[in-house]
């Protein structure tokens, strides 16, 4: 089944402070606010969500299509897809603008000062969904917000089946756009603090939400997911990680495998595990496309975690 991720593509700009920022905010002066922070570590990392669901779809063996926008610095990032086999006949580059770009600042006590240029990401609305794309199932990802509404309107409008995941773009919406989302989407994914965040904006519980769909997917970070389904209601554990790198990604990752998992035809538990063990391989890794699996060692760990064949 082709699967189509429309969200953003973009570069994350990761730095790191050796200091605290704390010592050079002084309360009193934050209307004069004037400071600068050396930072000798940088790295910058592919990114995204679309980008990143992409990645992880392509380990997991599906062959995703990514509609997005990018600017004229996104020779690097393409190149780089398409050697990783990724369809890009709709990533549009838009003249004239720059990739959509996050600027992190990390401290030594994990506080964080984070700047984002959406860049081409603003004119996502000039991509269409049409039926000629052949999609069976899709994602609406964080994106510029006019093209996440459209985009909605589309799939819902061709029947396609679709998630709706707001990610960080979930406060450009009102109550009444959300749930709008909500009618047209096929399912519903949200971190908890979005989970919340939803439900004061709708003035909906997720529980009166989840009827109106195939699946609402609430995660909980180290508390593991809840998959609220068919009037059942699915826990879902995490998978052990290797280590605890980055959680960069990770979101991204665990969606991947949701998709995977509709798509294969996977029962709600099962699925909910594969998005699990997924966000455990990621979080082991810097960036959001850094880490790598085999068929062979995902199905080891999927056994070695929940006690049954993948």
């Amino acid at each position: 089944m082709q699967i189509l991720i429309c969200g953003s593509i973009a570069y994350d700009n990761i730095m790191v402070f050796p200091g605290r920022f704390k010592d050079h905010i002084l309360p009193q002066q934050i209307h004069i606010l004037n400071v600068a922070f050396l930072v000798p570590e940088l790295r910058r990392e592919f990114g995204g969500c679309a980008g990143n669901i992409a990645y992880n779809l392509k380990l997991l063996g599906s062959d995703p299509l990514v509609m997005g926008t990018v600017g004229d610095d996104s020779p690097l990032y393409v190149e780089r897809l398409k050697r990783l086999g990724i369809n890009l006949s709709c990533v549009r580059q838009v003249p004239q603008t720059l990739t959509a770009q996050a600027f992190i600042t990390t401290d030594l006590d994990d506080n964080q000062i984070t700047a984002f240029h959406p860049g081409a990401m603003n004119r996502s609305h000039e991509n269409r969904v049409t039926r000629d794309l052949g999609a069976g199932l899709a994602i609406v990802a964080p994106d510029g917000k006019e093209g996440m509404q459209q985009h909605a309107r589309e799939l819902a409008g061709l029947g396609i089946p679709f998630m709706f995941d707001p990610g960080q773009g979930l406060p450009m919406f009102s109550g009444e756009e959300l749930l709008a989302f909500v009618e047209q989407a096929s399912y519903v994914a949200v971190n908890d603090y979005e989970g919340r965040l939803l439900e004061e904006r709708t003035g909906r519980r997720l529980e009166d939400l989840a009827p109106k769909l195939k699946a609402l997917i609430l995660t909980r970070g180290a508390e593991g997911s809840v998959i609220h389904a068919n009037g059942q209601r699915f826990d879902i554990p995490c998978a052990k990680a290797k280590a605890v790198v980055d959680p960069t990604g990770c979101g991204d990752a665990y969606r991947a495998g949701l998709l995977y998992g509709i798509a294969s035809g996977f029962d709600w538990l099962k699925t909910g595990r594969l998005a699990s063990l997924m966000g455990a391989i990621k979080v082991a890794s810097r960036g959001g496309q850094n880490h790598s699996v085999t068929r062979d060692e995902l199905r080891r760990l999927f056994r070695s975690n929940f006690g049954s064949d993948l």
